[in-house]
């Protein structure tokens, strides 16, 4: 097959960015549009030695779980990739992905991955939004990166976001008429948007190269086109060409906090803090942990960002020490213990997870705990902390992933250090898109068994009582 030839073809999978696969006469072809078990004509627009890339000219035979999608620029606009998939069809397919991972990267065979716990309605979940401003004309181009490209797509709203988020979208269009704010956007490069759902407060953020004068005068004005706006910010220093926020923050109208309320715990929220976009699976998360918190437990909870995690098992009664390499990220999360009055049950530390495990601190922390709780970046933990856990006999860990890719390479080293895997839950942090999150217990095998309410195993050490 070569550039330009055409073929009727049956797809079999479908990968995470939305390209179903397929073969003919043996050769592997990529393809955006098809779903697994659908046929279609395609024509071939990329050879490559070992596949092709096709783009979808008829759709010959459609599967049952194919869907119209609900926003205008799908297929365009590269934010989502799965909308013309059923919701339940998307559910399954993401245990799928996380089945396969765990196998062909991991070598786990027969393993139980659970169905994927979803949203009740998987829409208007995102509770952030970064939306680029294109300074192409005299009126700058609003919207979000075209799907492979860094064009811009036009919108005007989008139902991914949260409605107060979709709603500022509209309003930022409308505002390109305004006097008052079109001169800060023409310096803007991005606005990035965080709404809690608690108090629907919100902080709108303006990036630009260095400290702009436009927006501080500006500011004003954008907040009383946005409303809920609690602050405007200025958002500068950038460390690349292609970075959304800038090193630097700058406070020019109101406040950068906006408050959430989450599993019991008050967060105060920044616009540069990692927080979970989707806190509604945040709250399905802590409910499925709970049953393993019915007593208080010693945890150590590395990367642990603001401390989302930690305080929620704090509030549950536990003693928490927490390791993030980002020291803003660590004030944040020494402020919200403040706010709830759990200082005493938690301790901050800032630094690198792989450093900070060859420290008295840590290693006696993780000598003395009950569960390790994980949740790294896309790219996983690092072999080092896995080790220092894994010399530590922690009797429970807590894996929490959102990339089944890394996730399985990383149990893989845990189990051959000591560890047996206990739950594999899926939940669905990313409606419309090809990411899943996944919590995996896993135990060590010198513990001695139990089992929570939810079968969340639970393993004490041989010489205490096994209390859940």
């Amino acid at each position: 097959m070569r550039v330009g030839a055409e073929a009727d073809v049956t797809f079999t999978d479908l990968l995470a960015n939305g390209q179903a696969v397929g073969r003919s006469g043996g050769v592997v072809i990529f393809c955006f549009g098809p779903l697994p078990r659908e046929r279609a004509r395609v024509r071939v627009v990329s050879a490559k030695p070992k596949y092709m890339v096709a783009e979808m000219l008829e759709l010959l035979e459609p599967s049952p779980d194919r869907v119209n999608p609900f926003c205008p620029v799908f297929g365009v606009c590269g934010g989502c990739q799965v909308q013309h998939l059923s919701y339940p069809g998307q559910l399954a397919w993401k245990r799928e992905v996380v089945r396969n991972a765990l196998g062909r990267i991991g070598g786990f065979v027969g393993i139980d991955v659970r169905e994927p716990i979803g949203m009740s309605d998987p829409r208007n979940y995102r509770n952030k939004m970064s939306l680029v401003v294109e300074q192409a004309s005299a009126s700058p181009t609003i919207g979000f990166y075209q799907q492979r490209s860094h064009d811009v797509v036009p919108i005007d709203a989008c139902p991914i976001v949260a409605p107060q988020l979709s709603d500022y979208i509209g309003r930022l269009n409308r505002a390109r008429g305004d006097p008052a704010v079109l001169p800060a956007l023409l310096e803007t490069q991005h606005v990035v948007a965080r709404s809690a759902r608690a108090t629907q407060q919100s902080v709108a953020t303006f990036t630009t190269v260095g400290p702009s004068a436009a927006v501080e005068r500006a500011a004003t004005a954008i907040a009383a086109q946005l409303p809920g706006t609690v602050g405007i910010v200025n958002s500068f220093d950038l460390n690349s060409a292609n970075a959304i926020m800038g090193r630097t923050q700058r406070v020019v109208w109101g406040e950068q906090d906006i408050e959430e309320f989450l599993g019991g715990v008050r967060f105060r929220v920044s616009p540069g803090s990692f927080f979970q976009v989707n806190v509604e699976i945040v709250d399905r998360i802590f409910a499925f942990l709970q049953p393993g918190l019915r007593e208080p437990r010693r945890i150590v909870d590395l990367y642990c960002g603001a401390g989302t995690f930690s305080l929620f098992f704090a509030n549950a009664g536990s003693t928490v020490t927490g390791v993030e390499e980002n020291p803003q990220a660590v004030i944040e999360a020494r402020a919200n213990a403040e706010l709830n009055g759990l200082e005493s049950r938690v301790a901050f530390h800032a630094g690198r997870v792989e450093e900070l495990a060859r420290t008295p601190t840590l290693h006696a922390a993780l000598g003395k705990a009950e569960i390790v709780f994980l949740d790294p970046p896309r790219k996983g933990s690092e072999e080092a902390a896995l080790r220092a856990v894994a010399a530590s006999a922690v009797p429970n860990v807590w894996y929490l992933s959102c990339d089944p890719a890394t996730l399985a390479r990383d149990l893989k080293v845990l189990v051959a250090n000591g560890y047996r895997l206990g739950v594999v839950q899926p939940f669905d942090m990313f409606p419309q898109t090809g990411h899943v999150e996944t919590l995996v217990t896993l135990y060590h095998q010198t513990g001695v068994l139990d089992t929570c309410p939810n079968q969340l195993t639970y393993a004490t050490s041989p010489n205490s009582r096994a209390s859940s």
